[in-house]
């Protein structure tokens, strides 16, 4: 269980899944091969697979411990779920449920569950199937994201285009892992603090509409959880680097070079929710550019 100690503030990454599970042509457009030339020092073998080429990716959540709180970041993809076409994501079973209850955190006491966005793999364990019904993993959190993220899923419920794979599962998406949440759902309309000094939420589109950052600070250090806005270390070192996934490609450009200037120049923590060994790590300047010191 890997763990990150912050002030009086433990950080646990809860693992899905891992391995080499992107073509990076078809994840990044503009990939090339000029970037794994650049970076063979560091790519291989913890974020690019030598023997297939594609890019390794970590499904992960974080779960913050303080003091007087529990709060889970990103619930991944879920167990039993109709993940079809996406093959590899259907009906999963993976050991997430006990990897989170071996941190000693059990899921009743979960305070707030925070989801950067509301893509497929970062909501699945939003909810559990129960008695043949999706319900809350978490009945006693609150669960928080964007109020412009959900009005733009529920915008695209009933157009999105047929042929569009990553809308179809992201409409079952909505009815088994956000829907049957809206009850005990906060939305965040402006950036605010959850948690006086200790967890802040800033609105950060680009990736998504709604996409959200968290803030956390203990005493003087400080983290950052950044969901999508990086999926691979390659991005900081080529901030124009957009995903295919990015729905407003200049705003997630900007966001992701807003991110990486704050962290560079605050000595933040960085936390993605994609990253392979060790998954986290700090922002440096290196003169006109950055580069990434993991763990």
């Amino acid at each position: 269980m890997q763990s990150f100690q912050l002030g009086d503030t433990r950080i646990t990454r809860i693992e899905e899944l891992i391995g080499p599970l992107f073509d990076p042509v078809q994840f990044f457009p503009t990939f090339h091969q000029g970037l794994v030339d650049a970076h063979k020092d560091w790519l291989f073998p913890n974020h690019m697979d030598a023997k297939t080429g594609r890019i390794i990716a970590s499904m992960h959540s974080w779960l913050i411990q303080t003091p007087h709180h529990n709060i889970l970041i990103d619930g991944c993809i879920g167990n039993h779920k109709d993940r079809n076409p996406y093959r590899a994501w259907h009906q999963m079973t993976t050991e997430w449920p006990e990897r989170l209850k071996a941190t000693g955190v059990d899921p009743t006491q979960i305070d707030y569950v925070l989801c950067t966005h509301l893509h497929v793999d970062h909501v699945g364990w939003n909810t559990q199937l129960i008695d043949g019904t999706w319900r809350p993993t978490f009945p006693n959190a609150r669960y928080v994201f964007s109020k412009a993220e959900l009005d733009h899923v529920e915008a695209m419920l009933n157009g999105h285009d047929p042929n569009d794979d990553f809308a179809l599962v992201n409409q079952k998406t909505y009815h088994d892992s956000i829907k049957p949440i809206l009850p005990q759902t906060d939305l965040v309309i402006e950036s605010m603090d959850l948690i006086s000094d200790r967890l802040s939420i800033a609105l950060t589109p680009g990736h998504t509409p709604g996409s959200i950052t968290l803030g956390l600070t203990s005493f003087d250090e400080r983290a950052r959880f950044c969901g999508d806005i990086c999926h691979h270390p390659l991005q900081i070192y080529e901030p124009s680097m957009n995903s295919a996934y990015c729905e407003l490609p200049e705003q997630a450009i900007q966001s992701r070079i807003n991110l990486l200037e704050e962290c560079a120049e605050d000595n933040l923590l960085l936390m993605p929710a994609h990253f392979g060994p060790s998954h986290a790590g700090r922002v440096r300047r290196k003169a006109s550019a950055y580069e990434f010191k993991f763990c």
